[in-house]
Formats: structure tokens, C-alpha cells, sequence
């Protein structure tokens, strides 16, 4: 069962390749809508209190005409009094409706936002392996965190004071041409100074921002790779500490230079509002003067009409430039929807079984996993660029599988409780074939059968609960070594794991240290060595309980205490139990009820070890160089 999903990832490629900038269009819009809809009414309360406010403070600069018209040349000392307790109350009021708008605000926003991460953290935890394999983990950290942070910047900040804006600019409007018509068009002519950049600067800093969210992203992707336990050892192994040091100076330059041409972008923008609000406001204190003077206006008129102003050119400048911020900020909707729109390659068909008593029968059928037309089915050709000599780009394949098939036409059965042994040189398929059973990748021709039931048409999360794994390569998170251990059982009781770390050969190692079950392992168990880490992670098997188990039995680089310590763990695992492993010991060939061998991703022998030993093919050679017992 292949889904098409092409598209997506092609739309991905073109975006990594190219550096496109997709257009704000009316679609975008919409899709950020959808978010926004569940939390309409916090929206209707965020926009009622917006209008109420911007009502509110239209009140004092009126207060102001009174005092200087009535009030001071009357000597209306009860009427002053009140008109001061306005000026007071109503900026108060208005203050505290402005609180009660941000909470409402944040309430809004922050919950758009807990949605948009929430859901593009499970539409990556559901893409497949291939997904991870292609793309850089600084990448999907900087569209989680600062991507989903600029699109937030969307919702609580910009679309609200959109509105705020808006409201403010009518309404004030409104009461300056009922208080003089002449003033109110004098003040707006200045309006094209304000509109007329926008549109250029808006284009623009779009550019800037997506070149400086790329820019980031890169600089995130360094950071991963290099200040990793992993990273860190390769670095200073190979002496390339100097290397790093300059990669990273390059890009950092980028992101500080791109930071600058955006400030600077922004600033000569400020720069043009703010001459353009002086000169209208010049104009009103020169023309009102004169109407003063004929005796046409009266002072407190002017008076008010200064006050407007603010509450005129001030919103006009925010609108002016809400152009520039909406149009950056959509960048970030546009990036995170990038992410979201890719389609999940591996997912549950409709009415997937749900897998229950598995007996543990295995079954491959024509088995094949093609490179090639996989990644051309999922429209990968990702490349990335290096830098020659200091200016110069080339741009080379990111991933070059080493051969076409990675498996060819397999065909084989297992059955319940059965041990079976896969065996062949470096390269020939055997890890491929292991990650095909938990469905980490699907195969390109062919079908895999548990108890009869395909793969493809069973759910994935029934599938794992009967699957467990031991990789080559043990990963731990930076916990304790019970959350390490629960992970695989989260309501295990103290009895289980302790059962579980003694089955493994663990127990007695962990009650030696300081913290016993509570000792944190550190990044990726790096405070454990090679054959403590494998026992975890047997334990942590155990203590799943799977029917079916899958083990990459590396031992080559352990010590001869520590292989025998695992080999005597292995052994009560893997007993009652289907088991596959990539075998690396004679004792577990030799235990083996059936010998698979593979070369170059093809099945090119099975049976038991005496009966590949009288055949004399590829077993009988690798027994011979790799299993043989030396003398």
C-alpha cells in the first residue's frame, strides 16, 4: 500500500533548494483562521473591549477644549474640579480595560499557538524514518521554537493591533471633522508620506526576514551537530575544533549582518513616519493659529486638535506599518505549514487491525526495498551546498545510496518462538530488513506478514506493543535510569523493574551507584559504558514483554566480561519468544533454528548452521573468516 505523497516532500525540496518565498494569500488567511476559530468568543471579548477603549479615550482632549474655552475664562472652579477628576478617571479606566484586552489577548493568542506547535510536533512524530534521515534536526528545532514564536507574534501582537489601530483611527475621525472639518483635511494630506513606502518596505523585509530565519536555522543545524556528546567527540578526535570555529563565525556573520540590515530596514521606515507626523502637525499649530487669530476657532479647539493628533498619526503609523509586520509574521505561518503539509509516508489505512495474542508467525513475500524509487515516489532529491574557496557554491546529492536495492525479492518464514540468525558481510541488508518488521520504512514491492496479517493494514501503536528492539546503537534519554528503564512500561512497579534489571544483569551494577534506580545517565548515556548501556536497554525489552524481538547483537567492541554478562541476559529473553537477530557470536548461530544469509540485499542461503556448513557457499566463508573459533 504506497500513498502518494510526493507533493509534500517535492514542495519541501523546492523550498530547501530554491529558498522560495510563498505569497500571503486569501488560502493562508483562511488555514490561520482555522486556528483562531475554536477561540471566537475570546476574540469577540478582545475586540468589544478594544472599541469601548478607544471610545474611552477619545474623551479627554474634549475635556481639554472645555477647560481652556469655558472653564479658565469663566473661573468655573466646580466644573474644574470635575474636568481634573476626569482626566484622571478616564486614563485610569482606560488603563485598566487595556490590562483586561492583553490578558483576554494572551489568553487568544497563546492558545492558537499551543494548537499550532501541539499539532506540528505530532505530525513530525508521525512521519517516518526517512523523514529524520533527510532532514537536519536544527531544522525541525528552529520551525518548533522560533518559527511557531513568530507566528505567535501574528496573534497576540500584530492582528490585534490591526484592529486597535483601526478602531482608534475612525473614531478619531470621526470627532475631529465635527470639530473642525477645515483642520481634520488638513491633517490627512500628509497620509500618502505615510502609505506610500509601505508597500516597498513591506516586500522588502519579507525578504529580510525569511533570509534571516533561514540564516538561523542553519546556525540551530550547527549547534546540533557540533555541541552534541557525538558531535563533540568527532570534533575533538579529529582535531577540527579551528574548522568549527570558523564554519560557525561564518554563519553567526550572516545571522548579525542580516540583523542589522532588518533594524536598519525598520528605522528608516520610523524614520520617514515620523517626519511626515511633524510636518502635519506643524501644519495644524501654523493653520489653526491663523483661524485663531481671525478668530475663526477658539484655542481650545486647537488645544483638542493637537491631542487628536497623536491619537491620529500614531495609529496611522502603526497601520502603515502593519503592512511590513503582517507580511514577516506570515513568514512564520508560512514555514511552520511547510512542516505541516508534508504527507506522513507510513499511516494506519481505514479500519486498521488492531493486533491482539500474537503467536509471533513471520512472513516475507517477495520482499523488496528500492532507494530509488522510494525516494522518487516521495519526491526527494534534497541537495546541500558547500562553500570552495571562500565564495564559490557547489551543490552535491545529500544522499547517494551506495546501491539501487537495499533489499531484493525476499522470501522466508518464521515461526512462533523460533530463533532465527541473520548473517552476511557489511552492507548486505540485514539492519534494512530488521527496521521493515516495525514498519520504520515499507517495502517498495512485496508484503510482510504477522500471523497472516499485513503489515500495511494493521495499526502501527498494536504492531509496536508486540515488537521490542535492541539496536546497535543504544539511545538513552538524559534521565534516570527508571525513566529510561519505564519508558518501554510506564505503569511498571518497583518489583517489575527490578525484575527486569536482574534478568538483564543490570541490578547489581545499579545498586552499586549513588542514586541506584534514580541515577541520571546523561546526554545519550554517556555516563555508562558500551555494555552497561546494551544491558539497559535489554532491560528496558524485558520489560515490555514483547512477542516478537529484534535484536542487532553488536558485541565486537565490548570487553569479554561484559559480552558474556549480555550473552547470559539474551539468553532468557529471547527464549519463548520470535526472535530475529543480526547475529555476531557462534554461540547464537549455533542456538538458531534457522540461519538466514544475505548478500548485497538478496537471501542467498537459509538452513541450519551444519547444513550451510556442508553447502559450502557465502556461510561456509564468513564462518570460516568471522565465526570460526580460533586456535
Amino acid at each position: 500500500m504506497h500513498h502518494d505523497v510526493s507533493g509534500g516532500w517535492r514542495a519541501l525540496v523546492r523550498q530547501d533548494e530554491s529558498k522560495g518565498k510563498p505569497t500571503v494569500d486569501r488560502a493562508l488567511l483562511k488555514r490561520v483562521y482555522g486556528y483562531a476559530r475554536p477561540y471566537l468568543g475570546w476574540m469577540v471579548l478582545v475586540l468589544f473591549i478594544i472599541l469601548i477603549t478607544s471610545l474611552v479615550q477619545l474623551v479627554p482632549p474634549l475635556l481639554y477644549r472645555d477647560l481652556f474655552d469655558n472653564v479658565i475664562p469663566n473661573k468655573n472652579l466646580q466644573r474644574l474640579v470635575w474636568l481634573s477628576v476626569g482626566m484622571i478617571g478616564i486614563p485610569v479606566a482606560a488603563s485598566f480595560l487595556d490590562v483586561a484586552q492583553r490578558y483576554f489577548n494572551a489568553k487568544l493568542g497563546e492558545g492558537v499557538i499551543h494548537d499550532l506547535r501541539q499539532r506540528l510536533y505530532e505530525h513530525l512524530q508521525e512521519m517516518s524514518l526517512r523523514f529524520f534521515t533527510h532532514t537536519r534536526r536544527g531544522e525541525i528545532i528552529s520551525r518548533l521554537n522560533s518559527d511557531v514564536v513568530g507566528a505567535q507574534s501574528a496573534v497576540t501582537s500584530t492582528i490585534p493591533n490591526a484592529v486597535t489601530n483601526t478602531f482608534t483611527l475612525i473614531s478619531t475621525l470621526v470627532v475631529m471633522f465635527s470639530i473642525e472639518w477645515r483642520l481634520t483635511l488638513l491633517s490627512v494630506v500628509v497620509l500618502p508620506l505615510f502609505l506610500l513606502p509601505a508597500r516597498r518596505i513591506a516586500s522588502v523585509l519579507r525578504d529580510v526576514r525569511r533570509e534571516a530565519m533561514e540564516y538561523n536555522a542553519d546556525m540551530s543545524s550547527i549547534i546540533s551537530e557540533t555541541l552534541t556528546i557525538n558531535g563533540a567527540l568527532l570534533v575533538k578526535t579529529f582535531g577540527r575544533q579551528k574548522f568549527e570555529k570558523e564554519r560557525f563565525q561564518s554563519i553567526n556573520q550572516k545571522v548579525r549582518d542580516i540583523g542589522i540590515r532588518r533594524a536598519l530596514i525598520g528605522r528608516w521606515f520610523s524614520l520617514g513616519l515620523g517626519i511626515a507626523a511633524t510636518i502635519g502637525t506643524g501644519l495644524v499649530y501654523g493653520v489653526g493659529g491663523y483661524f485663531a487669530i481671525l478668530d475663526k476657532i477658539s484655542l481650545g479647539t486647537i488645544v483638542a486638535f493637537v491631542s487628536y493628533l497623536i491619537r491620529l498619526y500614531m495609529p496611522i503609523s502603526a497601520l502603515s506599518n502593519i503592512q511590513v509586520e503582517f507580511a514577516t509574521s506570515m513568514v512564520s505561518f508560512e514555514r511552520v505549514f511547510e512542516y505541516l503539509d508534508l504527507p506522513v509516508e507510513i499511516a494506519d489505512p481505514p479500519n486498521a487491525v488492531v493486533l491482539k495474542d500474537v503467536a509471533g508467525r513471520i512472513r516475507f513475500e517477495g520482499v523488496s526495498f528500492d532507494y530509488m524509487e522510494a525516494n522518487q515516489r516521495l519526491g526527494i532529491n534534497i541537495r546541500t551546498t558547500t562553500v570552495e574557496n571562500g565564495d564559490k557554491e557547489s551543490e552535491t546529492p545529500a544522499f547517494i545510496p551506495t546501491r539501487r536495492y537495499a533489499l531484493k525479492d525476499l522470501s522466508f518464514e518464521i515461526e512462533p518462538g523460533e530463533l532465527v540468525a541473520l548473517v552476511g558481510p557489511s552492507g548486505a541488508g540485514k539492519t534494512t530488513l530488521t527496521y521493515m518488521l516495525p514498519r520504520l520504512y515499507d517495502p517498495t514491492e512485496g508484503s510482510i506478514y504477522l500471523d497472516d496479517h499485513n503489515l500495511q493494514e494493521v495499526t502501527q501503536s498494536s504492531l509496536a506493543a508486540q515488537l521490542g528492539m535492541v539496536t546497535q546503537e543504544t539511545y538513552l534519554f538524559h534521565d534516570t535510569i527508571r525513566r529510561n528503564l519505564t519508558y518501554a512500561h510506564m505503569d511498571a512497579s518497583e518489583d517489575a523493574l527490578v525484575a527486569a534489571a536482574k534478568a538483564a544483569n543490570i541490578y547489581e551494577f545499579i545498586q552499586k551507584l549513588p542514586n541506584g534506580f534514580d541515577t541520571v545517565v546523561g546526554e545519550r548515556g554517556y555516563r555508562l559504558s558500551g555494555g552497561e548501556k546494551q544491558r539497559l536497554a535489554i532491560a528496558r525489552v524485558v520489560l515490555k514483554d514483547p512477542r516478537v524481538l529484534i535484536l542487532d547483537e553488536a558485541t565486537s567492541h565490548l570487553d569479554s566480561a561484559n559480552e558474556a554478562l549480555i550473552q547470559q541476559a539474551l539468553e532468557p529473553l529471547m527464549r519463548g519468544r520470535t526472535s530475529l537477530v543480526i547475529a555476531h557470536r557462534l554461540s547464537t548461530i549455533l542456538a538458531a533454528d534457522k540461519i538466514l544469509v544475505m548478500q548485497e540485499g538478496r537471501l542467498v542461503e537459509q538452513g541450519t548452521h551444519a547444513d550451510l556448513l556442508a553447502a559450502g557457499g557465502l556461510y561456509a566463508d564468513l564462518y570460516e573468516t568471522q565465526f570460526a573459533p580460533r586456535v
